[in-house]
């Protein structure tokens, strides 16, 4: 359910507080903090994470062959990009340098599916009741039931999408969610000739459904071009993987950014070398981390990740549809980078395309049910990086394991933890577009809600403690006046104060 409350007088200034808490129709727990003062008019806006898992740390003493299974417990939607972004380190802890042809393909086979079912999940059940039903219409119904009511054919397509997907995941994984089938060194399942053959009668249906769906997000944005277009619209910097040719390689590619213009910062990145680029940030008021572009500093050099980042930062998409519609999106930018937060929905569906037509491919290669499953064994390693395209966007995880074995040292950044600063930005001049000056209501920070569903974001993927996390405690008495605050710094440090 929507949850927003009203606080007085509990912040500096005299300011007024207005709280959305939950933050609706993600995976996780956030919420959002705006503060206006007494015309109305924002101050600050915040996008605060307020649950920790604490994975980085309880997988440490672990033996690694057990990190690509346990890593899947961050999460139930994206479990398989965990699976395999481990699984990437873990072959070079192994000493495995290069899989068997037929392991790296039903790895991006799994991997694949794993876009499709979350790209279907969030667009078809958590997005699509925004863009069919109105931002503005009545909350109760503005729900995956009300596209069901109104909107049948479409509800049924985007189960029927989904679960395409998982089939693709099962067939690979062992299990729809949370599956064991990719170990260091390869694969420990071949594929089946029977789940083959099941999945290849479906992919061309579901390849006609995706075009559809993106037919039905384009005609949304021709209705109103300048909404569609514009809404939570900031500048950024981008990253994701591509290959050596310059096309999107979610499985094995090189980083490269571009900036908000387009310009390339950085190219042909190597995983283990990421630290070199990128670093990471604190703020005492989120449990997710800060990420930005070394070079350039954390205030401008914060970049998006995901669909709407990907199809830019690369130069082509290798399947024909998928290109093609790629192409059309850009041409709504007349040459210039696209960076509407809206624009992720109709980015999202091009790459479910992408995915299901890479499947098709896989399906299609005749070596795809061999067997020869595991590389052959070399120099066992004890620091490795696993990189990977996840729906969401670029997942980092880096480990370094003892010679006993033994996990020492976990690092994680997650999609949606590349994406924090581009949300609280985008919610930011959501609400400066539509909320500053006027009385808020529900319909009203509902737009600030889907400008994050927009990135689709998994709140507690990206829940993670950078050393010691800062913390800050209020005591507020009934009336909503802060008594006294209490703050950890970084460094340990704790400081008291006592307002007025």
């Amino acid at each position: 359910m929507f949850a927003a409350s009203l606080e007085t007088a509990s912040e500096p200034r005299k300011l007024r507080r207005v709280a959305i808490d939950p933050v609706t129709r993600v995976e996780g727990h956030g919420k959002v903090t705006i503060l206006l003062d007494e015309a109305n008019k924002v101050h600050q806006v915040r996008l605060h994470i307020v649950e920790v898992r604490g994975f980085e740390k309880f997988i440490e003493g672990r033996p690694y062959w057990e990190v690509p299974v346990s890593v899947q417990r961050l999460c139930g939607i994206c479990p398989v990009s965990h699976h395999l972004a481990a699984a990437k380190a873990m072959d070079q802890i192994a000493g495995y340098d290069l899989l068997t042809p037929t392991a790296e393909k039903l790895r991006r086979l799994m991997h694949y599916g794993q876009m499709v079912q979350s790209h279907a999940v969030h667009f078809y059940h958590l997005a699509s009741p925004d863009l069919l039903l109105g931002f503005d219409s009545e909350p109760t119904r503005r729900n995956i039931v009300g596209v069901l009511e109104d909107f049948p054919q479409i509800a049924t397509e985007g189960v029927l999408v989904r679960r395409f997907g998982q089939e693709v995941i099962r067939a690979t994984a062992g299990k729809r969610v949370h599956g064991t089938g990719a170990v260091p060194g390869g694969m420990n399942k071949a594929l089946s000739r029977d789940d083959r053959e099941m999945l290849r009668a479906d992919v061309d249906q579901v390849i006609d459904w995706t075009v559809g769906a993106i037919r039905m997000v384009e005609r949304l944005h021709e209705t109103k071009p300048a909404f569609y277009n514009h809404f939570g619209e900031v500048a950024g910097n981008m990253l994701g993987l591509v290959n050596a040719s310059g096309a999107a390689d979610y499985y094995n590619g090189t980083l490269r950014a571009r900036d908000a213009a387009g310009t390339i910062i950085f190219d042909r990145v190597k995983d283990a070398s990421y630290r070199d680029v990128l670093e990471e940030e604190v703020k005492s008021w989120s449990y997710m981390k800060f990420p930005h572009i070394k070079a350039i500093g954390s205030e401008e050099g914060w970049y998006r990740v995901g669909p709407l980042a990907r199809i830019q930062v690369c130069d082509l998409l290798t399947s024909e549809r998928a290109e093609a519609e790629r192409q059309r999106l850009l041409a709504v930018g007349g040459g210039k980078p696209l960076h509407g937060t809206l624009f992720y929905h109709w980015a999202r569906l091009v790459e479910l395309l992408h995915a299901a037509e890479l499947i098709r491919n896989l399906l299609d290669d005749p070596t795809i049910c061999a067997t020869d499953l595991m590389a052959d064994k070399g120099e066992r390693r004890f620091h490795a990086v696993g990189v990977i395209e996840a729906p969401r966007g670029t997942l980092f995880h880096e480990y370094k394991v003892g010679e006993d074995d033994l996990v020492t040292y976990c690092n994680l950044i997650v999609s949606t933890t590349n994406n924090n600063q581009a949300m609280n930005e985008a919610i930011r001049k959501v609400a400066v577009q539509y909320l500053d000056g006027h009385e808020i209501t529900e319909p009203l920070l509902n737009h600030i809600e889907v400008a994050i569903r927009a990135y689709d974001p998994c709140l507690s993927c990206a829940t993670h403690a950078l050393g010691l996390m800062p913390l800050q405690v209020e005591l507020v008495d009934a009336d909503g006046i802060v008594l006294s605050d209490v703050r950890r710094g970084m460094d340990g440090g704790v400081s008291c104060s006592v307002p007025g």
